[in-house]
């Protein structure tokens, strides 16, 4: 397991002097339409080059049924991955965003219509948000086994803010429609 930093250190700009406290963040991404592996295998290369973020960890790859979605939507490819940065959760929010974008996800009406790509913020060090860009911590991770399982992996010992420890959350789901691919796999750059 990677160690979080300390919360109080702090990595300061080189360029402004500006001091912005490093935070750790759970990410998952989910894909079910076209490539799934290489969209997300795409999507985690380029969250690593994003600026202010170091990525830590990649979970192993989830095969997952649809929640909520349409009757025509395909198991979903899920992994959890890990990054620590100094950007602000709107910021790293709007990288998310553009990376969906930049593989095809189109919005529409429905809600958990089959995509392209799925990024979701889970969790930003400890902050909240509500707004029309970002909720903090995301509102239904405590529900979604796809979500749990493979951070539990990474982290046995995670706790998501508000619902507490996720071995415990993890307990109360049925995890049968979540299975791991020992045949599929991430790299990390």
């Amino acid at each position: 397991m990677t160690e979080t930093p300390n919360p109080h250190i702090v990595d300061a700009d080189s360029l402004t002097g500006e001091m912005h406290p490093i935070r750790r963040v759970v990410v998952a991404l989910g894909s079910n339409l076209g490539e799934r592996l290489t969209a997300l295998q795409g999507a985690l290369d380029a969250m690593a080059d994003t600026p202010e973020v170091w990525l830590t960890s990649v979970s192993g790859v989830y095969e997952t049924a649809p929640v909520d979605s349409p009757a025509e939507a395909k198991p979903y490819l899920n992994v959890i991955v890990l990054l620590d940065t100094t950007l602000p959760a709107h910021r790293l929010m709007e990288r998310a965003l553009a990376i969906e974008s930049a593989f095809g996800r189109e919005r529409g009406d429905v809600r958990n219509a089959p995509r392209t790509l799925d990024v979701d913020l889970i969790q930003v060090g400890d902050r909240r948000a509500d707004d029309d860009l970002l909720v903090l911590p995301h509102p239904r991770a405590h529900e979604r086994g796809f979500v749990l399982k493979p951070w539990h992996d990474l982290e046995p010992d995670a706790v998501l803010l508000d619902h507490g420890p996720v071995a415990q959350l993890l307990d109360k789901l049925d995890l049968s429609g979540v299975t791991r691919r020992e045949d599929l796999s991430l790299e990390l750059q």
